[in-house]
């Protein structure tokens, strides 16, 4: 920076302040201000010209008044002519000035970018760094449209300076994260990458941070990054802190630059080349190694950088998730932290081996530490690492340890936080039933955590238990027993009595034959809390009771009397009254036969996930550890609801005592007819019939739709249409699609528009658009090269049964294409039925006597033909239950191919097809979306649900329809796409 001159000293600036700073009141400062503009304002309009030096410090008194707090509304055209001096002190106070007071509205923007064009353009490094400061400061998307082309050049340029290069790309950083559309990619983005091998370490930490947050987004253009970056953070890693002086804190070489090179790796898989990757590993065991060396210095400043960098390499060795030895040596360190006197230090540590835990190569490791982690979860003061400490164990936790974990937590659960007791609940009541070898401990563990911490209990939680006590024949009695016993303690939570309403109206015939529970005692005990609970649990025991009657046929009188009350009859609740009607007269009215008709047990449910796991889900939010995703597998795995999973032809309906406990959801009522309103579209959209055609009057979209409409054979138009190829040839005379067609088809499910397929000699483009289930595709055909293609023939292939699936109309193209030229094919499109193989596009000609020939896979997917639909969260989510079957449902939980950024994934689910819907997933970070699949036969309604987890970088994707391939395909594709 230049030196400062004598005459910069600005003494009347000193003096004004210190005036500003003896003022006794606020009238006092305002009565100097105003005095002091005045005086500004007189100069500045005066006859005489102002020298730089007082335009400078009466800029800099206007300046210093707006941080006070008040207005400034002149003063700005004597700002932008600093801009225009050759002194850097001038030049610093206008860009200050411009930098802190001139929006991006102003009049003077354009002054103030042509001023900022003339010192990029001076080559001056001092006035280049200015204005990079001022474009960054200011960061508006005026300012990036002006100079956003500029800056790149200014990076990569060989003559910039290191000061100028690194202002340059933060610069840059700063305009991407304000509007990425605006910085272009180009030829500079290969280059921009080799700054990671500049000499400057200034320019080496900016280049990193620049292109970790543009590998984000374009993950492809940046690859060659990987093996640069594991070749600096190799040698910073490798050299003693001596060779690095200028960039050494306390010790540690570049902990700074180490921390974002570890984040810029953790953006990609583990290098493909042996070398690199070796390299990499060696470096990452250097840093643990590092870890166990004493400390080289006691001040807290040496530690906190040491283990920025050791939790960061931690991470990249999380991410990677390849190499065993990595991971249970990163465990081992992580474990010496569980005890370190620093909270900072316990916390990052159980919060790392949650996720290590996840790991296959390191689980057994992470266990070795269950007594600290069981001791932390007891003694730690502060709340937030008892709660991490209580996620580790749920996370360590399997069929070894099980026992052992829940009976700790539930010992915490007497005195924890009341902040946290409900996902501890959810927590235990997980672990419960996804290890539960002995049925009677799941519900011994169920019951006590209840009596524990029934305000906390939710009803997900004993809806869960009452499902897998029905389903399991085994447990039926000992339920029966325990919850009998449970409720005669004289303080019993409301939730223990839904459960032992349920179970001993259920199975209380179970254990009536033992006089200490026979039937009157189990009903004078239930009914001896019907008082003292609410509404819904006095619905409950009703039922429990017309149960009973046809259960214990001898407490019939007394249940009666009950009924007949008129505390019951004449109920304010209408509710209850209706139910006390209803049972009284059913009890009177029906036969023995018709009643154990009416009343029969309930039948297994075919719930086959627990809606716990969903339930925590929503508690954790986004950062919940993939545990829970393991969690998901092994529970359904488990076979807890015992048996296999009801076909549609073996669903029980339920019986009426179903809806009066209110526990399973009532079956689909009947679609009303189909009416010619559009709104109604989506009544019969999620049943296998052929879909209602609505009499509409014809719309735009409708003209659309008929424009598409091949013509009739016997229309004049049908003679006008090119006439079809005399024998295109089948799918056997065609060869194999080419390795990548899968990769090129991809790049098309979420997009209409691009670039298919590319080689030396031809280039071929797609564009398309679909409506209902008609679409329309253009192919250009380019010419790469300069001579003539020969004998140039293009058709679509139905492979299989397509043809009677996906019907394509299309229209012949030239023999002939000249070198350099480009030709168009349209093809019509019709969905017929849903299909799950795309068309085949064959391309034969000859080029320069020699025949070619190349097979693609035509972007023409099942999801082109999804109309995005609205609904509101509860029309969602009474279609989703109505799609509970099993073979409705398609799910996969994969890793995360590519970042993780919420903008990118709700742009793909748009291209996919589908509407998203706001406001219907309890959790923000889901993603939901509706649509329907529109074919000639048939309409297929579709619901999805998109559960991103950033901490882990998995993804859960569940498809709905009413069509069990199309739900496995549309998973499939669309999985591929994260």
């Amino acid at each position: 920076m230049p030196a400062v001159s004598k005459g910069d000293g600005m003494r009347g600036l000193a003096v004004f302040i210190s005036d500003i700073r003896n003022c006794k009141s606020k009238e006092a400062e305002i009565k100097r201000i105003n005095k002091e503009l005045a005086n500004i304002r007189s100069k500045f309009k005066g006859d005489k010209a102002l020298d730089g030096y007082s335009k400078k410090k009466y800029v800099c008194k206007l300046l210093f008044i707006f941080l006070l707090g008040h207005d400034i509304d002149f003063g700005h055209m004597e700002a932008v002519n600093l801009l225009s001096s050759n002194k850097y002190t001038e030049k610093q106070i206008g860009y200050l000035f411009i930098s802190v007071l001139v929006n991006s509205n102003s009049e003077l923007i354009r002054l103030i970018n042509n001023a900022i064009k003339n010192d990029l353009a001076s080559r001056n490094p001092t006035f280049m760094c200015l204005a990079l400061h001022c474009i960054a400061n200011v960061g508006s998307r005026e300012m990036g449209e002006a100079f956003a082309a500029d800056i790149p050049r200014i990076l990569v340029a060989g003559d910039s300076m290191d000061s100028v290069k690194q202002s340059a790309a933060l610069c840059l950083l700063r305009l991407y994260k304000a509007s990425p559309d605006l910085v272009p990619m180009g030829e500079w983005t290969a280059r921009v990458v080799h700054l990671l091998n500049d000499q400057h370490m200034g320019v080496v930490t900016a280049a990193v941070s620049l292109i970790t947050c543009l590998c984000k987004k374009n993950p492809d253009d940046f690859k060659t990054c990987i093996s640069l970056a594991v070749s600096r953070l190799s040698r910073i890693v490798s050299s003693a802190s001596t060779d690095l002086q200028d960039y050494t804190y306390y010790f540690v070489p570049a902990p700074w630059l180490s921390v974002k090179l570890l984040r810029l790796l953790q953006c990609y898989p583990p290098p493909e080349d042996a070398a690199v990757k070796g390299r990499l590993v060696e470096c990452l065991e250097t840093v643990l190694n590092k870890a166990q060396e004493p400390p080289k210095s006691k001040k807290v400043q040496h530690s906190n950088a040491k283990n920025a960098i050791l939790f960061e390499t931690i991470s990249l060795i999380i991410h990677y998730d390849s190499e065993p030895n990595l991971l249970v040596r990163a465990c081992n360190q992580l474990g010496q932290f569980l005890q370190h006197r620093e909270t900072n230090l316990r916390y990052l540590a159980l919060e790392s081996m949650c996720t290590l835990a996840s790991s296959e190569f390191s689980h057994e490791a992470v266990k070795t530490h269950i007594d600290t982690v069981i001791n932390a979860l007891k003694t730690e003061r502060d709340v937030s690492v008892r709660q991490r400490a209580a996620d580790l164990l749920y996370a360590m936790c399997d069929r070894s340890n099980a026992k052992q974990i829940v009976s700790e937590m539930l010992r915490y659960l007497e005195t924890a936080d009341y902040a946290i007791r409900e996902e501890i609940v959810l927590k235990v009541a997980i672990l419960a039933e996804k290890y539960a070898v002995d049925y009677s401990w799941y519900v011994d563990t169920i019951l006590n955590l209840i009596r524990i911490a029934g305000d906390y209990v939710s009803e997900e939680v004993w809806y869960r238990v009452l499902q897998i006590v029905t389903n399991r024949d085994d447990v039926q009695g000992y339920a029966a027993k325990t919850v009998f016993e449970a409720l005669q303690a004289p303080a019993c939570h409301e939730n223990m009595v839904k459960v032992g309403g349920y179970i001993l109206g259920e199975f209380g015939n179970l254990i009536a034959g033992d006089p200490r529970s026979s039937p009157p005692v189990q009903f004078s005990l239930l009914h001896s809390k019907f008082h003292l609970c609410s509404v819904a649990t006095r619905a409950l025991l009703l039922s429990t009771y017309i149960k009973f009657i046809n259960l214990f046929p001898e407490t019939k009188a007394t249940i009666q009397g009950v009924l007949r009350a008129g505390s019951q009859l004449r109920n304010a609740d209408v509710e209850l009254q209706q139910r006390a009607v209803e049972y009284l007269t059913l009890s009177s009215v029906a036969s023995t036969d018709v009643l154990a008709t009416v009343l029969e047990e309930m039948p297994p449910f075919p719930e086959r996930e627990s809606s716990i796991l969903a339930k925590l889900k929503r508690k954790k939010g986004p950062g919940a550890g993939s545990a829970l995703d393991d969690g998901r597998r092994d529970a359904s795995s488990n076979d807890i609801n015992g048996g296999v999973e009801p076909t549609p032809s073996t669903v029980s309906t339920p019986s009426p005592s179903a809806d009066l406990l209110g526990l399973r959801a009532a079956p689909p009522p009947a679609a009303p007819p189909a009416t010619s309103g559009a709104g109604n579209l989506l009544v019969d959209v999620f049943s296998d019939g052929p879909a209602a055609q609505p009499s509409l009057g014809p719309t735009p979209e409708e003209a659309f739709l008929s424009e598409l409409e091949p013509p009739a054979p016997e229309s004049p138009m049908a003679l006008l249409a090119d006439p079809a190829p005399a024998a295109d040839p089948g799918p056997e005379d065609i060869g194999p699609p080419i390795p990548e067609a899968d990769e090129l088809l991809n790049k098309f499910v979420c997009k209409n528009n691009g670039v298919l397929f590319e080689n030396q000699l031809l280039q071929i483009g797609v564009k398309s658009e679909f409506r209902q289930n008609l679409g329309r595709m253009y192919l250009f055909y380019g010419n790469k090269t300069s001579v003539q293609f020969q004998n140039f023939s293009p058709t679509v292939v139905h492979p299989g049964d397509l043809q009677t699936q996906l019907a394509v109309q299309t229209k012949r193209v030239a023999a002939q294409v000249d070198g350099g030229a480009q030709v168009q094919q349209v093809l019509n499109i019709e969905c017929l039925r849903d299909f799950l193989t795309p068309p085949l596009l064959s391309v034969r000609f000859r080029y320069g006597g020699a025949p070619q020939a190349l097979t693609l896979k035509l972007p023409v997917t099942i999801n082109k033909f999804f109309q995005p639909t609205e609904m509101a969260a509860q029309d969602f989510f009474q279609r989703w239950k109505q799609l509970s079957l099993p073979q409705q449902e398609a799910q996969k939980i994969f890793k995360a191919n590519h970042p993780m950024d919420a903008e990118v994934t709700k742009a793909k689910l748009l291209g996919f097809g589908s509407a998203l819907l706001d406001n219907v997933d309890p959790n923000p970070e889901n993603f939901v979306g509706a649509g329907i699949i529109q074919t000639k036969a048939l309409q297929v309604g579709c619901l999805l649900r998109l559960e991103p987890n950033a901490q882990a970088q998995m993804y859960r994707l569940t498809l709905r329809t009413s069509k069990e391939p199309v739900s496995r395909h549309l998973c499939e594709l669309l999985a591929q796409q994260f």
